[in-house]
């Protein structure tokens, strides 16, 4: 993919011109990179009080007992969303589905495991783990390959 960047003082306003042959997932995921509005942080609860969290902080994100609940360190907030709202919040924090419960970061991952039963066994800076169900380990691996570390696409 080329880029092209004219910076002119003549300019009213930023506009962005893209030419391609055809549509295609790369041109979608930059299409919502440019649309998004990435959030700062995260409004989480833990014992009556109201916590700002850094999503750059955050291990996963897992529902459990119809509760959504966020895993740093040795510590899990509750989250007064539902766990797709979060998904889509999170993913340009380079985020991703591990489960159909879970999102993980992917910049906190430190090392991963194959399980028996086909599963990845995630094992985060912390000293967090979680699963990978075996439908999300080939987009896990292909993210991390892609460059899952980064806030690129």
């Amino acid at each position: 993919m080329k880029v092209h960047i004219d910076i002119s003082h003549s300019y009213e306003e930023t506009s962005i011109i893209i030419q391609a042959k055809e549509w295609s997932d790369e041109l979608e995921a930059l299409i919502k990179k440019i649309n998004s509005t990435i959030p700062k942080r995260l409004l989480g609860i833990d014992q009556e009080q109201s916590i700002l969290l850094n999503p750059n902080d955050i291990d996963f994100v897992f529902a459990e007992n119809r509760k959504v609940f966020a895993a740093l360190k040795k510590q899990k907030i509750e989250l007064k969303m539902k766990l797709y709202e979060i998904d889509s919040l999170l993913e340009p924090h380079q985020f991703t589905r591990f489960s159909k419960s879970v999102i993980g970061n992917l910049n906190q991952i430190q090392r991963f495991e194959l399980s028996f039963n086909g599963n990845l066994c995630v094992y985060f800076k912390s000293g967090n783990k979680e699963y990978v169900s075996r439908s999300y380990v080939t987009e896990l691996k292909e993210k991390l390959i892609l460059g899952g570390r980064s806030n690129d696409i």
